[in-house]
C-alpha cells in the first residue's frame, strides 16, 4: 500500500482513475459488490499505469483483501 502513498493525484488524475458507481436502480447488494469492483477495477488500471506488473498488482490487492477480511473477523 506504501507505493499508493507515495503519488498524490490532481484533480484530472483522480477522474482519470476513479470510478464512480451509479446508485440508481441497483439494490443495496449490487452497489457494494459494484463499488468494490469499480475500485480494484481503478486500482489495477492506476498500477497499470505507473509501471506495475500484473504480478506485482495481483500479490498487492489478494495482500491488502486479505488484511482488510483478517481485520474485520479480528474485532468480532
Amino acid at each position: 500500500m506504501s507505493f499508493l502513498k507515495e503519488k498524490q493525484l490532481n484533480k484530472d488524475e483522480s477522474e482519470i482513475f476513479i470510478t464512480e458507481f451509479p446508485k440508481e436502480g441497483f439494490g443495496i447488494i449490487d452497489q457494494l459488490q459494484g463499488r468494490v469492483q469499480f475500485t480494484i477495477l481503478d486500482q489495477i488500471k492506476f498500477m497499470k499505469a505507473s509501471g506495475m506488473k500484473d504480478k506485482e498488482i495481483s500479490k498487492i490487492i489478494l495482500a491488502n483483501v486479505q488484511k482488510i477480511i483478517e481485520n474485520y473477523q479480528s474485532q468480532n
